[in-house]
This record gives structure tokens, sequence and C-alpha cells, in this order.
């Protein structure tokens, strides 16, 4: 007799938190983003929806201001885009690579519903480190969509990849094409994580720890590979109200930095963004030439280059069964 072949159909998604796509978006983003419980942890639901109104309001035009500077949207979800199609003109198991954010379009409820037949999705948050304010809140978005939708397939999840020896060597890779013909032994290179409040930490938060842990091995990995920088340091950026926030601030990093030369990488994201392209490029790119740098630079994300695609897919075969 012949065996009846069943097929299996697969997705990856890969999950992010979002970015203004233009400038219409921006009040959506801010709304979104300052209602999350995981982000503004005010537990009654009416007081957060207020304060986040308040917020948002406040900084409404400061943040489409800043928008109008990097051409009026984010470039996150276009390279993320670009890195799903990277990874499905590889070779693999899965029959759709696909993307979906928290606050902006393209919304994880909206993408799952094409895969509502699909008998396993495979999630992939695109952060290096955990945090409930990035991987948990995505996370508890996608369980919402999921049940609301009634979705019955199988649901594998990537864990952390901070310390994962494949990813690091990306980084390395892109730190030494950012100073490609340069002498380095003068330069400082500053690790830069987005900052979180202090009181976050405290009620056990380990993103500050996966991130002290990340330096660690990325320092070692540079003077491994001969990258002898002046020094390595890790500092924080954005940073926003009266809280007291992971220190040293990104300012202060500079402002010590005696030698005036310093080369930037992004150590909290995968995907450059708002935070990338318009804080450090722009903004404190401002700071350095205020305080006299006579070399300032920002290192790329990994984005869609081929090895990170390849290395996403590779990832994607070490998964836990994510219990919802």
């Amino acid at each position: 007799k012949n065996k009846r072949t069943i097929l299996m159909k697969k997705a990856l998604l890969l999950l992010n938190m979002g970015g203004a796509n233009s400038l219409d978006d921006v009040e959506i983003f801010l709304t979104n983003m300052f209602n999350d419980p995981y982000i503004l942890g005010i537990k009654n639901k009416f007081l957060r929806k207020f304060v986040a109104f308040m917020i948002t309001k406040g900084r409404l035009k400061t943040a489409k201001h800043n928008y109008e500077q990097i051409g009026g949207k984010s470039p996150l979800c276009e390279l993320t885009a670009r890195l799903c199609e990277k990874i499905s003109s590889l070779k693999s198991e899965f029959d759709a690579v696909d993307f979906a954010m928290n606050y902006t379009s393209p919304f994880v409820k909206d993408v799952l519903k094409k895969y509502e037949k699909f008998d396993e999705i495979v999630l992939l948050p695109l952060y290096p480190h955990h945090s409930q304010t990035t991987i948990t809140s995505s996370l508890a978005d996608f369980k919402k969509a999921k049940e609301e939708l009634n979705i019955k397939a199988k649901i594998s999840l990537c864990e952390p990849f901070y310390d994962d020896d494949a990813y690091n060597k990306i980084i390395i890779s892109h730190i030494r094409e950012a100073v490609k013909d340069t002498d380095i032994s003068d330069i400082s290179l500053i690790f830069s994580a987005h900052s979180l409040p202090r009181k976050i930490i405290e009620k056990g938060d380990i993103y500050e720890k996966h991130i002290n842990e990340h330096v660690q091995i990325l320092s070692k990995m540079l003077k491994e590979q001969g990258l002898n920088f002046k020094d390595v340091s890790l500092a924080y950026q954005s940073r926003l109200g009266p809280v007291k926030w992971l220190e040293p601030s990104l300012n202060e990093a500079l402002a010590k930095c005696e030698n005036k030369k310093a080369l930037i990488y992004p150590l909290s994201f995968c995907i450059d963004n708002s935070e990338t392209i318009f804080e450090l490029v722009i903004e404190y790119a401002k700071l350095a030439k205020e305080l006299n740098f006579s070399f300032y630079k920002v290192a790329q994300c990994p984005n869609f280059s081929d090895e990170f695609a390849s290395f996403i897919l590779e990832k994607s075969k070490n998964t836990r069964e994510f219990s919802l």
C-alpha cells in the first residue's frame, strides 16, 4: 500500500516592537508603546491609558520632528522585510518567513491570520538580550493574538542569542568593517545599549546582566582577533523622564572620552531603527562635534546581511516549545 505523505506547513515569524512607517504612525507608535504594561508599569488599565495619552501628547511634536530628520519613517520595517526575503531565498524547512510588530503595522494579529492553517510557527524575537520590555512584551502580544484567532499550531521559541558565538562573529565583522583602513589604537569603542529604568532591573529584569555579559564576551573576542582599540566600554542611550536609569549615559561616556575618537556599536539591536539612525547617527554626532571629536562613527546593525540571515536560519533549529 502507498503510504500517504502528510505535508507539514511551517512558518518562521520574527518579532519586533515596531517603528513608525510614516509621520501619521508616530502617534500610533507612542500611544501603543506607553499603553504597554511592560513599558509603563501602571497596573490600573484606565490610569495607564490616561498617563499614556498625556505622555504621547507631550512628546508627539518632538517625535515627529525627529522622524522628519530621517525621512519621515523608521527604517525598521523595510530592513526587516529585506531580512525576511533574504532568509526565504535560502534553502530551509520553512514554507513562509515573515515578521510582526507590537506597536505599529504589521501587527501580530494581522500577520498571524495568514498562518491559521499552519502546523508549526517558530518565533524569533529580534533582540539578543532578554527584557520584559521587549521579548516578554512581544510574546504576550503574540499569545493574545493566538488565543483570539484560536491558532492550533505548535509554537516553538528561539532563545536570546547574545552569547552565541556565530552571532558575535557577525558583530565583530561589522566592527572591523566600520574601521577598515583606520588606525584604531587611539579610538575608543563604545557599546551603546538601550537604557531601562533602574526600577525595572530591581524587579528582576535580567537585561542588564545579559548586556554586561555580552560586553565581556565581545571584549575578549576583539582581543583574540587583534582588534586593539584604545579602550572598550559600555554606555546607555534613549533615556526619558526624571526616573533613575541604567548608567553611564552615552552623553557622559563621550564627555569623558579624552582622545576625542569613538566608534559606537548599537548593542541592543539587530536591525537599525530610529534609536540608531536618529539618536546615534544624528543626535550624538552633534554632541561629538560640540566636544571637538576628530572621529565619530556608528557601526551598522546586522540588518539583512547574508551572514545574519544564515545565522537566523541556524538559530531557528535550536528551539524549545513555547508554552502559552
